[in-house]
């Protein structure tokens, strides 16, 4: 998939850049065109059902290392940032502490990564009274910069790094928000992904002990603030001088080029660390003593 080609045809065509993404999901698949709004709503559902439920009961996660994160923002006067940035940051880390006390997220691209995109979904609907049905068509030009780096690189960490899952969902994230702020603004639609990608190109996988939780858990919450970054960027009018889909491409190379180490396998970078093998002495002499 090449994502300048999809906003070309919806430029020449005069039609919405998410149906042109639904009927290419057509002829793709032989699905209905209608799929993907339709999936789309139940995947926004299930996101406000999770937020929901984490905010009833903060479960901990397996090992302990996280579990009040979100409520501490939750309970936070900011000092430098606004309501609206502080509440997706909150959603943000929420869904990330969902997944890991085991709750029901949205894999948006990942599990690791399932905060960003509902941190800005949530944010627009409370904030901006945005409908179900127009957030439901930005997520579907999510999905198709979601799908477009999938097929250019990879959104696993195991694969490419980190940069391939939270700055996959960086990208997506800032997709939704150029879109619901101005539908037609193509060459923020494409900007915005890019800058996104770019500024997380290089981030490693390196979840200490291999449970998604450190440092995977608070990156959503940055992801957040970056796509809102680089959406405001794009609106400005600052593009990006590499396209988005050579940004896809060269971070596909990068994340071949990382060391096995550094790729979801909780050998390097933070969990390399004397504080994080402490951590993991710590939690397995608990769960031996159990």
């Amino acid at each position: 998939m090449d994502f300048r080609k999809l906003i070309d045809t919806a430029i020449s065509t005069g039609t919405d850049l998410y149906e042109i993404i639904a009927n290419w999901y057509m002829l793709e698949s032989g699905a209905s065109s209608k799929e993907p709004l339709d999936f789309s709503k139940k995947m926004i559902m299930a996101m406000l059902k999770a937020y929901e439920e984490r905010r009833k009961e903060s479960v901990p996660s397996l090992t302990g290392w996280t579990g009040n994160i979100a409520e501490k923002l939750r309970d936070y006067t900011p000092k430098f940032l606004n309501e609206r940035l502080l509440y997706a940051l909150e959603v943000a880390i929420s869904m990330a502490e969902h997944n890991a006390s085991m709750g029901k997220i949205v894999a948006c691209p990942t599990a690791g990564a399932c905060g960003v995109v509902p941190g800005i979904v949530l944010s627009l609907k409370r904030f901006d009274n945005v409908s179900i049905t127009k957030l439901s068509q930005a997520l579907v030009i999510a999905g198709a910069v979601g799908e477009c780096i999938k097929e250019k690189a990879s959104i696993s960490g195991a694969v490419a790094g980190c940069q391939a899952e939270i700055g996959t969902a960086t990208a997506m994230a800032s997709s939704i928000l150029v879109y619901i702020t101005d539908s037609t603004n193509y060459e923020a639609l494409y900007s915005a992904p890019a800058l996104a990608l770019k500024s997380l190109m290089g981030l490693v996988c390196d979840p200490v002990g291999g449970f998604v939780e450190v440092p995977c858990v608070k990156r959503n919450a940055f992801g957040v603030s970056i796509a809102y970054t680089a959406a405001e960027m794009a609106l400005a009018g600052i593009k990006s001088l590499i396209p988005f889909d050579e940004v896809a491409e060269a971070m596909g190379k990068v994340g071949h080029s990382l060391p096995e180490s550094l790729k979801e396998t909780g050998e390097g970078g933070i969990a390399a660390t004397p504080t994080a093998k402490k951590l993991l002495r710590e939690f397995i002499n608990r769960s031996d003593n159990r």
